[in-house]
Formats: structure tokens, C-alpha cells, sequence
């Protein structure tokens, strides 16, 4: 996707480690415009999946999810990394070590919100190992529901997430992939 490529090239940062902070547009202060054409994108992509629900995680891949799923017309639902007391009933469970924070999370989500009945379309805004997407990717599993794929804002290229998930045969779909990064430059594939 050309538009977010340029806005990643004109605004992000990249930071030593292979860290590379959007937060001017992405996820901290998240700009609509391009949000919305990044839900537009993903609507195209998976035209042909009869998505039910679409699935994210806390926090970074809500607002995208939500934008993308007005153009589905279908609910969002989100994996909390933290059991609250307003979470009741039975919960699908795994783990999850994120890359960004550097520590594992018990991610849950109530069953009541995802069935055998549901096609789910996953959501989120990085992939670099493939942790998170791995612990929906289980979660979706456990409840039986279809796994229609999965749609990336960013995906490391040069990180074994993207390989690790296509291996597994889900259809992964990538708006902009970074071939390789350095501390202060990236290349896109």
C-alpha cells in the first residue's frame, strides 16, 4: 500500500534493535484518514472471506480492527492481557510474548464472543516474530471458529514472524513489508 509506505518513510522512526515507532500516526496518536484507507485495503484484500467477526489484541490493533470491520460489518472483538473483574464466565486462554515490551502476557477472551460458527478475519498493526498473531491464531483454534486470515499494517520482512505464519498455510496479507532495517534507514520489499 503505497500511502502507508510514504507515511511510514516521512514520519516513522526508526530506533536501534529494529524498533520502528509510528506512534505519530499509527498507534499512540492514530491518524483516521489513513486508518481508514488501511480498513478500505483490508476490505479489498479479503473480499472473497465470508468474515463474521474480526479479531484483535490490546491494545495497538483496536482502532485499526474497529475501522476495518466498519467496512466488513462485523463485531470486533479483542484478547485482553489481563483478567478483570468485569471478565466472567469461560475464557479461551494462551500466551504471548511481545516483542515491544519484551515480556510474556496470558492473553484471554471470553467464549461467549467466538464460536465454531464464527469466520474470523485477524487484525493487527506488527508483525515481527509472529507472537501475538500465533496466540490468536490458537485462540481462534480453540473455539472451533474458521480462520479466513489475518491482515497486517507492518510486517518485518526480514523477522521470521511472516515465514512462520504462512508455513502454517494462513492467508497473511501484509499492507507494507520491510525487507531490512538498519538504525537509521529501512527498505520495503
Amino acid at each position: 500500500m503505497q500511502l502507508l509506505k510514504e507515511r511510514i518513510l516521512k514520519d516513522g522512526v526508526v530506533k536501534p534493535g529494529n524498533v520502528l515507532k509510528v506512534d505519530s500516526f499509527l498507534n499512540h496518536q492514530m491518524d483516521i484518514p489513513l486508518i481508514n484507507e488501511i480498513g478500505k485495503e483490508f476490505r479489498c484484500r479479503f473480499a472473497d472471506a465470508p468474515i463474521t467477526k474480526i479479531l484483535t489484541i490490546e491494545a495497538s490493533g483496536i482502532g485499526i480492527a474497529c475501522i476495518t470491520a466498519q467496512y466488513f460489518q462485523v463485531p470486533v472483538v479483542f484478547a485482553k492481557k489481563a483478567q478483570s473483574v468485569n471478565l466472567d464466565g469461560e475464557m479461551y486462554t494462551t500466551k504471548v510474548e511481545s516483542f515491544t515490551h519484551k515480556r510474556v502476557y496470558d492473553v484471554i477472551l471470553s467464549k461467549k464472543y467466538l464460536s465454531p460458527e464464527d469466520h474470523v478475519l485477524i487484525i493487527d498493526d506488527f508483525l515481527a516474530n509472529g507472537c501475538a498473531l500465533m496466540g490468536l491464531i490458537d485462540i481462534v483454534k480453540k473455539s472451533g471458529a474458521t480462520l479466513e486470515g489475518a491482515g497486517i499494517v507492518i510486517e518485518k520482512g526480514f523477522q521470521q514472524g511472516g515465514k512462520t505464519i504462512r508455513d502454517m498455510g494462513v492467508r497473511l496479507e501484509s499492507l507494507a513489508i520491510i525487507d531490512s532495517m538498519t538504525d537509521t534507514s529501512l527498505t520495503f520489499r
